[in-house]
């Protein structure tokens, strides 16, 4: 081993321990935030849900535009007139995420009748709520392409252009699920741990492109329809999130820059403890918490 080598050796503790340290002193002090006053914004699955509560908190902290991007007209449209009536310009597109031509295709609809998309929000997702033996294979391939596929080709389809503009922020509404997979979801949580490793792997990968970041959101359970009767054995300690809240964490956190946002703050103890507690340990955590059988009582959206 020559010289050079065992310096390294020798300074990577240190670079990681004074990296650690900075982010830290960060962390305490208050957090620059953005204007979005200049800033259009597009929502994947921007009708209802999260996606609805986020087309309004970006209107209301001053984005220039709202476009979205969805499969049901009526809640696009009510979505879409609820936000003009507030004064933000509004638009609204019949879109598939899942359907690479179209998302194409919607995509230049769109630089065309709105211009440049600087902010792109991948929130459009679907969760059956079945074991993998229950789950047709039409159904399991359905929430692969929507919850992870689309993420690929809207984003292949509006980077390119904030590169060339050096601005812009690729915003992910993933899961905690992703980390910490629960059985009656099978669909759902492989969907989104490949979504997370999308994510981790642009966010990487935009290190040196300047102007242009990355934020994944990481929440628990969210008082939405789409998980309508999912139900949590103690919900005085864990309470589901409410939509209006996820969606003003997650517009906070594009006007700060922040990468990865885990709602609520207890989830990192949770990934914390998943990383060296034994399988038989967590096999037990789960059984008393009650998530081996939440999704007994699971509706979904009707």
């Amino acid at each position: 081993m020559d010289f050079k080598c065992l310096g390294c050796m020798v300074l990577f503790p240190i670079h990681i321990l004074y990296y650690i340290l900075k982010a830290s002193v960060c962390l305490l002090q208050p957090s620059r935030r953005r204007t979005l006053t200049k800033e259009v914004v597009l929502i994947t699955g921007g009708g209802r849900g999260i996606g609805r509560h986020l087309a309004q908190e970006f209107a209301k902290q001053g984005a220039k535009k709202v476009i979205l991007w969805g499969r049901t007209e009526k809640s696009l449209k009510e979505t879409c007139e609820e936000i003009s009536q507030s004064g933000t310009e509004c638009h609204y597109f019949l879109c598939d995420v899942a359907n690479r031509e179209e998302v194409y295709k919607q995509a230049k609809v769109v630089r065309e009748k709105v211009g440049d998309v600087t902010i792109l929000v991948n929130n459009a997702a679907v969760v059956h709520g079945k074991s993998l033996m229950d789950c047709d294979d039409d159904a399991l391939l359905k929430s692969q392409h929507i919850n992870t596929m689309g993420q690929f080709w809207t984003t292949k389809a509006f980077l390119p252009r904030m590169l060339e503009l050096q601005h812009g922020h690729v915003v992910c509404i993933n899961s905690i699920l992703s980390q910490s997979p629960i059985p009656g979801a099978i669909d759902y949580c492989t969907s989104k741990a490949s979504s997370l490793a999308f994510m981790e792997s642009l966010t990487l990968g935009l290190l040196d492109c300047p102007g242009v970041g990355c934020t994944t959101v990481l929440p628990f359970h969210t008082n939405t329809e789409m998980f309508q009767g999912m139900r949590v054995r103690f919900p005085a300690l864990f309470p589901p999130l409410k939509p209006e809240t996820v969606a003003e964490r997650t517009v906070d956190a594009v006007r700060t820059n922040t990468a990865y946002l885990y709602m609520p703050w207890t989830m990192h103890a949770l990934v914390v403890l998943k990383s060296f507690m034994p399988q038989a340990a967590l096999e037990e955590i789960h059984k008393f918490s009650g998530t081996y059988t939440c999704m007994n009582t699971f509706k979904g959206r009707t």
